[in-house]
């Protein structure tokens, strides 16, 4: 069956059940840190718990901390496991245009009209969507295969006012590296390049599940 006969809504079906996640059984994990902020550099320690909430230890600078923090929630919140339904199930979805690469359009209808996606081989490779009173722009260039979903490896993200279209932010680089601990793959590193706040490159190691029994 080819993109064209699915309905868009399969499509994203598709490429939303294919991404990796965590499954209940995840028991959190330590991870020593080193974060490095231009020539500024911070090493550390730091949880995350199976509730997903991460702890960071060893750092003084409040800054450095928060940012080290705010990372690791981020990675945790897209490994949370939910439901295609629970999630958009009041969303209805529309086919838009295919790109060279064969890039298939999905526009969002009806609790988030004026979102979109596009889907490229059951993957997700760009996302425009509004959140909290802004739009972001996500494009994907390359992902790791887990044999159990995908995992992006490099994109970039951009903001914009949702009213004026202006670019409120600058653009951010991502390189995202993972490694498998137990039955769970875990981020190791994450750099950085953004025009406004520079380089950036979180390093993640001894990593170690909280519940061995997971492994």
């Amino acid at each position: 069956m080819t993109a064209v006969q699915l309905s868009a809504r399969d499509i994203m079906r598709a490429a939303y059940e294919n991404r990796y996640t965590w499954d209940s059984n995840f028991p959190g994990y330590t991870t020593d840190v080193e974060f490095k902020h231009g020539d500024q550099s911070y090493v550390g320690k730091a949880r995350v718990n199976s509730d997903l909430s991460a702890e960071v230890f060893e750092i003084e600078d409040e800054a450095a901390l928060k940012m080290v923090k705010g990372q690791l929630w981020e990675v945790a919140i897209h490994r949370v496991r939910r439901e295609f339904e629970t999630t958009h199930g009041k969303n209805t979805f529309a086919l838009g245009e295919t790109d060279d690469r064969g890039a298939v359009e999905i526009l969002v209808e009806g609790k988030s009209t004026g979102d979109k996606y596009q889907v490229l081989n059951d993957e997700v490779v760009l996302v425009h969507r509004h959140i909290h009173g802004v739009v972001v722009t996500i494009n994907t260039f390359s992902t790791h295969d887990t044999g159990a979903g995908y995992l992006s490896h490099t994109y970039d993200s951009v903001y914009h006012d949702p009213k004026t279209g202006e670019q409120t932010q600058g653009r951010s680089d991502f390189t995202d590296e993972y490694g498998k601990v137990g039955n769970y793959f875990v981020l190791t590193r994450r750099a950085i390049s953004s025009t406004d706040e520079g380089t950036m490159e979180f390093i993640f190691s001894n990593i170690q599940l909280l519940n061995a029994g997971a492994a």
